[in-house]
Formats: C-alpha cells, sequence, structure tokens
C-alpha cells in the first residue's frame, strides 16, 4: 500500500509523517499532496483569529468539546508565532487542548510561522489538505492573529471567527487592522469583564455601517472557561454554513479559493526557480552590487532576470 493511500484509509502515523515532511519543505510532499488532492473538498474548516490574551486556545478548546458531542471528527491547526531561538512554536502542544490528546476523534497540529507573513504558516494549506482527504469533519485553524497579517485566514476558511475580548481597545484595533472586512462571527469573550455590553454594541454599530453583503456578522459573547455562549456560537456558525452552501455560494468561495491558492504556488516555485539560478556563481552578488552603487535600478534588473529565465525555458 502506498503512502498515500495510508492516509486515505485513515493512518495517523503516515499523515503526521507527510505533515512533518510539509513543514519541512520536502519535494516528496508535494507529489503526495498531487494524489491526496483528488479526496478534498469535503470538510468544513473554520478560522479562528484575534489579539494575543483573547482566550483563542480556551474558546478552540470548547468548540472541539461541542461538536464531539455532536459526534463530529476535529482536527485543529495552531499556528503560534516562532521562537526566534529555536525556530519552533512558541506555545507549541497546547496545554488547554491536551485534555483531548487521548480522542481518536480529535487530532491537533502546531504549527510555527517560520516568518511567514498573514497569522498562517505556510504549510498551513496543505496540512489542512492532508486533514480533508482523511476525512476528518472539522477542522480548526487557530492562528497567530497579531492585526492586519490575520486577513490571510479568509483564503483558507470557510467561517472566520474573530475573537475579541472586553477593555483591550479593540473597537479602534478592529478599524485599524481591517478585521471588520474578515469576520463573519465575531465574539467578545471573557464577557464576564466590565465594559462587554459596550464591545458587543461598538462591534455591532461597525458592523452595520460597513456591511455591504449578504450577511450580516453577528456578534455573540462567551466566557468560553465556563462553556457560557459555546451552544450560541455553534448556532451562529451553523447559520453562516448553510449561507455559503446556498446555490453558487459554495462554488465561487471555492474558486476565489483555489485561484488563491494556485496564485501563491506560482509565486513561491518561480520565485525558488528564479532564485535558485541566479545564485549560481556570482550572477546574484554582482546584480545586487550594482544595484548598490547605483549603476542598475532594480527593476530594469528584475525585468531582465525574468525575460532571461522566462523566455530560456527555466
Amino acid at each position: 500500500m502506498s503512502f498515500s493511500e495510508k492516509i486515505l484509509q485513515g493512518d495517523i502515523r503516515s499523515a503526521a509523517r507527510l505533515m512533518r515532511d510539509i513543514d519541512d519543505g520536502r519535494a516528496s510532499a508535494t507529489e503526495e499532496l498531487k494524489k491526496l488532492y483528488p479526496h478534498t473538498g469535503r470538510a468544513y474548516i473554520i478560522g479562528i483569529t484575534g489579539p494575543p490574551g483573547a482566550g483563542k486556545s480556551t474558546l478552540t478548546d470548547k468548540l472541539i468539546e461541542a461538536w464531539r458531542q455532536k459526534g463530529k471528527t476535529v482536527a485543529v491547526i495552531a499556528v503560534d508565532p516562532t521562537s526566534p531561538f529555536t525556530g519552533g512554536a512558541i506555545l507549541g502542544d497546547r496545554i488547554r487542548m491536551n485534555r483531548h490528546a487521548s480522542d481518536p476523534g480529535v487530532f491537533i497540529r502546531s504549527l510555527a510561522t517560520r516568518g511567514h507573513l498573514g497569522g498562517l504558516s505556510g504549510s498551513t494549506n496543505d496540512i489542512a489538505s492532508v486533514f480533508d482527504a482523511m476525512g476528518w469533519e472539522i477542522i480548526l485553524i487557530e492562528t497567530v492573529g497579531v492585526g492586519q497579517d490575520e486577513v490571510e485566514i479568509v483564503r483558507t476558511a470557510h467561517t472566520s471567527l474573530v475573537v475579541t475580548v472586553p477593555g483591550l481597545g479593540d473597537d479602534i484595533q478592529a478599524i485599524k487592522a481591517g478585521i471588520l472586512e474578515i469576520g463573519d462571527i465575531f465574539v467578545v469573550n471573557k464577557a464576564d469583564r466590565p465594559d462587554a455590553d459596550r464591545a458587543v454594541r461598538d462591534l455591532q454599530t461597525m458592523i452595520e455601517m460597513g456591511n455591504h453583503g449578504d450577511w450580516m456578522a453577528p456578534v455573540v459573547k462567551t466566557v468560553a472557561q465556563k462553556y457560557d455562549g459555546i451552544p450560541e456560537l455553534m448556532d451562529k456558525i451553523e447559520a453562516h454554513r448553510e449561507f455559503l452552501c446556498h446555490p453558487g455560494r459554495l462554488a465561487h468561495f471555492e474558486e476565489n479559493k483555489s485561484a488563491l491558492r494556485f496564485t501563491e504556488l506560482l509565486r513561491q516555485r518561480l520565485f525558488l526557480q528564479v532564485h535558485e539560478k541566479i545564485s549560481q556563481g556570482d550572477r546574484l552578488a554582482r546584480t545586487v552590487q550594482a544595484i548598490a552603487r547605483r549603476e542598475l535600478d532594480p527593476y530594469t534588473a528584475v525585468e531582465e532576470i525574468l525575460k532571461e529565465h522566462l523566455e530560456g525555458g527555466g
């Protein structure tokens, strides 16, 4: 039985090995992903983002519990900031979710961003595809959530949750970071704090002012640690799923997601191929030195290299 066949039959060990190879950027992982891709498109992907300290991990933990009570299998991709010392995920094993470690219906994978912008690890999409192909029904992606860069979650998730807490000035932050455009559902967590109602009102007002589509993003109050508001949040997630599954909407979402993914992979592959070629010998060093001395402008340098690379057949 081939490696991909083992994964399609639900072999956890093979899946974990492929995820490690994906994260390490091994070429062999791409060949396995090609075989798995036709089996994707069945999972429902939910993104969870927001500022540090908003309680995203606790909320994710409670959502896992809620879906497991419904008999759904849940895979979690927890993306953490990268340690400047080890290159690994700072929060690592996600202690808050460890109580699910012995549940065969839950798979938690922690990733480091490794400097990748956009709030996600560069391998997030591919690892989500592995979970999808294996038949996991719900995939939760918890992102770093550090501001403007977290908008990348909309490229991957069917439903995006933006988690805020009272008292952090998140109403202002939402405007600055463009969060209103990416949130399908807003969660005011730790709602037992003072000013929770004000935070809800402020968010609702901004959503109403900025809404130009068919879906009006709801605002849900939760106290995740106590499980308060989790059933209501589950209802809103299901409502958005039903909205998205309206004829035409899901197809449009998949086309946009596919276009973005194709463009991203094309950009990565072209850069790697061109950079590898010009790094041979002293071509790259000579080009950089010429630009630094103002003997060559960077725009012409890039145009010449691209023309040479593309017309020369790579």
